[in-house]
């Protein structure tokens, strides 16, 4: 048993509150903290245990953030803030003599892009000081590398090709809204794409390569080659990969209203004047559209997120299609969120299991798919994500 304390109270943040108290014999105590502590004690009192207290805290001011680790003590601190914060939380947890888990990777504000370096080069810094750091424990990243990390135990003697395929299937029935927050999600899929192939990352133009793609119980989406953070962990820890790319479903309506964003330059991430004040466009689009915390209350459907890996077992080829498929409105009922926020905190919660039971523990900063992946498979399946496999199938994939 341990205290955990987590950083960040919206959607994400929300069911990892909910899955941590669930298992009140490994989180002895949870603290809540986040820039509006009012959030955090609406949280705390709609999962209604007795061992959350909240705090407060701006996570892009180390001083405070030293402050508040010294005030509960936490053995481990689970970041679920904005990826722009992650490298102050760092610093607190080494100062603090705190160990450290998120769900995404490091992401100046001032640049849409993103990418391990940033963190990686903590990696002597937390050895030394004898801290874990778990980097990208949400589900991609986050059990698309476990699940890598499983196929490579139990079923490859080589992975060659690596497809990452994400769809939701699901309608919130607004004209446009994200389902995390938008800043962050508009910066993502706007940027130019980028994938790995024989030693070399090559570069595509925004959506440019795309393919339909049959998902488990969806059927057929028009998915989109993006570029995502987990490829570059898993192309350096698992060297026999020749080919590593990520897929993600966009309807025609979404990807019109970005254009438009962008064409208007609402996507900007630098500062103009407006009326004398300076502002930052994309963060004034946040304002105004819908809270994605606030879209499970009428979001049906469904996400189905998976890997899907080509290679070499006994010296003959073999084909391998894990998966799962999250219920927005499941996820709703039983935490208030809806799909996307569940999948991603579902294996948070799962990892600071695996940390607190000593499964994955040691000195240094670590990618998830470099710790066992058997347990934390398991733990996901019994905390409300299931999932599949299936073998030497058409992976539809060139």
């Amino acid at each position: 048993m341990g205290k955990v304390l987590m950083i960040g109270a919206g959607g994400v943040g929300t069911v990892v509150a909910y899955k941590l108290a669930q298992h009140p014999e490994v989180f002895e105590q949870i603290v809540i903290a986040s820039r509006t502590k009012s959030k955090c004690d609406a949280l705390a009192a709609s999962i209604g245990a007795k061992n959350i207290v909240t705090d407060q805290v701006d996570a892009d001011d180390v001083e405070q953030l030293k402050a508040l680790f010294n005030k509960h003590r936490p053995e481990l601190v689970v970041n679920v803030a904005l990826p722009y914060q992650d490298l102050s939380i760092m610093e607190a947890c080494l100062a603090c003599g705190c160990h450290y888990l998120d769900t995404a990777n490091y992401e100046p504000k001032e640049e849409a892009h993103f990418e391990y370096s940033w963190q990686w080069a903590y990696r002597q810094r937390f050895q030394d000081a004898g801290l874990t750091a778990i980097l990208g424990c949400g589900f991609d990243p986050g059990v698309t590398s476990v699940w890598t990390a499983y196929a490579a135990k139990h079923h490859f003697d080589e992975i060659q090709y690596l497809d990452i395929v994400d769809c939701n299937a699901g309608d919130h029935g607004k004209a446009f809204a994200t389902n995390f927050n938008p800043e962050i999600n508009i910066r993502e899929v706007t940027q130019k794409g980028k994938y790995y192939e024989n030693g070399q990352w090559i570069m595509t133009e925004p959506h440019a390569i795309h393919k339909t793609l049959h998902y488990p119980e969806v059927g057929p989406k028009e998915s989109y080659l993006i570029w995502h953070e987990e490829l570059e962990s898993l192309v350096k820890n698992f060297p026999t990969i020749k080919r590593a790319r990520f897929w993600m479903t966009f309807g025609q309506e979404y990807l019109t209203h970005l254009r438009v964003i962008q064409n208007i330059g609402m996507a900007r991430i630098d500062p103009v004047m407006y009326n004398g004040v300076e502002i930052i466009p994309i963060q004034f689009l946040k304002a105004v559209l819908p809270n994605p915390g606030d879209l499970g209350a009428n979001y049906t459907g469904q996400t189905s997120i998976g890997c899907r890996i080509r290679g070499l077992k006994d010296g003959k080829e073999r084909t391998y299609y894990v998966y799962q498929n999250c219920s927005h409105h499941e996820a709703y009922l039983e935490t208030g969120a809806q799909g996307v926020s569940y999948t991603t905190g579902v294996p948070a919660m799962c990892g600071a299991m695996m940390f607190m039971k000593g499964l994955w523990r040691k000195p240094g900063v670590f990618n998830v798919e470099e710790f066992d992946p058997d347990p934390f498979l398991k733990a996901m399946a019994e905390n409300g994500l299931p999932w599949h496999e299936i073998f030497d199938q058409d992976l539809e994939m060139d």
